[in-house]
């Protein structure tokens, strides 16, 4: 089957100089040096006088579908985490700022036995991928959990269709689930991070006043944390 295969690095970065040159021409400005486009695509694409195998074509269409994708995640880089907008918070930190320390505190904490660290920064940076559809939903808009988490499948849904399914979309998938239903160690681990990213980012936010600090803390007691060092 041709989505058991990863996509070559090759075949992301000949797409993404295809899609950009056509969108600088149609808004008027110099597309990228060819030289430099040619560079790019070499290694995956045909020469423009022959006609592709249907091998790389349908590479192309895997590669298009993955910008599709990333750049639907490209929401995550914009929204901002409602909690702070809330509060008032100026120049508040977006959802993939939060998964992204997320994934970093995964790849630097300490080793816990029976815990696969690789599993965990992965399940850490697509955790909330859903929110680049659905948006930041906390308890403080009313949304039943159940209804929360029927929004976030069906957007999840819709992002791994873009990748076209396949193994990538379906470890995507995966990983999403088993952090939703807290159905393994790894998902109680990332599950504290994500406690532990929101308290340290409350602390930097307040640089040195305890409003936001002590907020969190009681929101999340030592008692709500799978793993207390």
């Amino acid at each position: 089957m041709g989505g058991s295969r990863a996509l070559p690095l090759s075949s992301l970065l000949a797409t993404t100089v295809t899609k950009s040159t056509l969108f600088l021409s149609h808004r008027g400005h110099h597309p990228l040096p060819l030289r430099l486009a040619a560079y790019m695509s070499s290694s995956s694409s045909p020469p423009p006088s022959s006609s592709p195998a249907p091998a790389d074509a349908a590479q192309t269409g895997s590669a298009s579908s993955a910008i599709d994708f990333l750049t639907l995640c490209y929401r995550l880089k914009t929204t901002k985490r409602a909690g702070w907008v809330r509060r008032g918070v100026q120049g508040p930190e977006s959802v993939a700022d939060h998964m992204y320390r997320m994934g970093v505190m995964a790849l630097v904490a300490a080793d816990l036995p029976g815990v696969d660290r690789d599993r965990c920064v992965k399940m850490a940076i697509v955790h909330d991928i859903a929110e680049a559809i659905v948006g930041d939903i906390t308890p403080s808009d009313g949304v039943p959990k159940e209804e929360k988490s029927r929004r976030e499948k069906e957007a999840l849904d819709h992002m791994c269709g873009l990748l076209g399914g396949g193994p990538r979309a379906e470890e995507i998938s995966e990983l999403w689930m088993e952090y939703e239903q807290n159905a393994t160690l790894e998902a109680k681990v990332v599950k504290d991070f994500d406690k532990v990213e929101m308290i340290l980012q409350a602390l930097e936010y307040e640089k040195g006043e305890l409003t936001l600090v002590l907020e969190y803390f009681s929101t999340y007691p030592a008692s709500s944390f799978f793993y207390v060092q």
